[in-house]
C-alpha cells in the first residue's frame, strides 16, 4: 500500500471520528436543553400552586435586577444618578418669587440683597410671615425684623444659651409647641420655627400689653435694666421693611441703627405664670454686650434664669 493510500485512509478515519463526536455532542446538548426546559416547566408548574415560592422567586429576581442596576450606576460614579431622589424638592423651603404680591416681592428682594440669602427661600418666608401676621394680629414686617435681628435669616443658627433657628426660640423651653410639627428637631425647619416663634411673640405681646414690652420678654430682658438695644434694633429694622413694603426705594445696605423709643420703656410686670418656664430665652444675670458693628448683624441673646 502506497503512502498516498495510507494518508487517504487516515483522513477518512479522522473525518468519521469528528463526525461521530459532533453528532454525539449535538445529541447531548439537545437532550440537556430538553431536560433543562422540562425542569423549568416543572418548577413553574410547582410554583403556580405555591404562592410563597412564587413570591420568593419574584423577590429574588427583582433583587438581582436591582443589584445589576446599582452596579452599573456605581460604575458611572455619578452621585446625582446613584442617589437620585425625585421628591427631594418637596423638602425645600422655597417658592417662586413671581407668586408674591407687589408688597411681598419688594420685601423679599430687599431682604435677599441685604442679608445675602437666596431669593426663593426668602420669598417663602415672606409669604409665611404675611400669613402668620394676619392670623396672629402682628405686623408681618415685625416678624421679619425679629428674624433679621435674631438669626440674619440663618435657619440653623444657635445661640450660646440654646436658642435655635430663624427666630431663636428656646427649644427646650417650648418643646410642647414643636410637638404638632413632629418634635424638637422641627426647630431647624424654617417654617415650623417661624410659626412657633410667632406664637411665642404673640403671647408675650398680649400679656405685656405692647409690642415693645413683648419684645423685651422675647429676648429675655423684661426684668433687666437694659435690653442691650434689642428692641430699638428690631423696631428700626421693621421701620425699613415697612418702608420697602410701601414702595419706598431704600438701599439694602443702610446701617442697622436702633430706633429710639418714643418714651422710655420701663420693665413690664411679669406676665401671669402658671409656674412652668415660659420664656423665649432663659435669662442671665446681666445683658450680653452689644456687638461692635453698626451694620446689619445678628444680636447676642439675653437670657433669664
Amino acid at each position: 500500500m502506497s503512502v498516498r493510500d495510507i494518508a487517504h485512509k487516515a483522513r477518512e478515519g479522522a473525518s468519521v471520528f469528528l463526525r461521530d463526536v459532533g453528532h454525539g455532542l449535538l445529541e447531548v446538548g439537545h437532550n440537556g436543553l430538553a431536560l433543562l426546559g422540562f425542569t423549568v416547566l416543572l418548577a413553574a408548574v410547582f410554583a403556580v400552586g405555591h404562592d410563597d415560592l412564587r413570591h420568593r422567586a419574584e423577590v429574588a429576581a427583582l433583587d438581582w435586577l436591582q443589584s445589576r442596576q446599582e452596579a452599573r450606576i456605581d460604575a458611572d460614579a455619578d452621585l446625582t444618578v446613584a442617589l437620585a431622589e425625585p421628591t427631594a424638592v418637596e423638602r425645600a423651603t422655597a417658592t417662586d418669587p413671581g407668586a408674591l404680591d407687589r408688597q411681598q416681592a419688594a420685601v423679599a428682594q430687599w431682604i435677599s440683597r441685604r442679608y445675602r440669602v437666596a431669593l426663593e427661600p426668602v420669598s417663602r418666608l415672606v409669604q409665611e410671615a404675611w400669613h402668620l401676621g394676619e392670623r396672629a394680629g402682628l405686623d408681618p414686617t415685625l416678624i421679619l425684623a425679629v428674624v433679621a435681628i435674631e438669626s440674619r435669616f440663618n435657619p440653623f443658627a444657635q445661640s450660646p444659651v440654646g436658642a435655635q433657628g430663624l427666630m431663636q426660640v428656646m427649644t427646650r423651653v417650648h418643646t410642647d409647641k414643636y410637638e404638632p410639627f413632629g418634635g424638637a428637631h422641627a426647630a431647624f425647619d424654617p417654617v415650623a420655627n417661624l410659626r412657633v416663634g410667632v406664637q411665642v411673640l404673640k403671647e408675650y405681646v398680649a400679656r405685656s400689653g405692647s409690642v415693645e414690652d413683648g419684645l423685651r420678654w422675647y429676648v429675655g430682658a423684661a426684668n433687666l435694666d437694659s435690653d442691650g438695644g434689642y428692641v430699638g434694633k428690631v423696631l428700626g429694622e421693621q421701620s425699613k421693611l415697612a418702608q420697602v413694603a410701601q414702595g419706598k426705594s431704600l438701599s439694602p445696605f443702610t446701617p442697622l441703627r436702633p430706633q429710639p423709643p418714643a418714651t422710655p420703656v420701663a420693665a413690664p410686670e411679669a406676665p401671669a405664670d402658671d409656674g412652668a418656664p415660659d420664656a423665649a430665652h432663659p435669662a442671665t444675670a446681666a445683658p450680653a454686650p452689644a456687638p461692635a458693628s453698626d451694620g446689619p448683624q445678628g444680636w447676642p441673646k439675653l437670657a433669664m434664669n
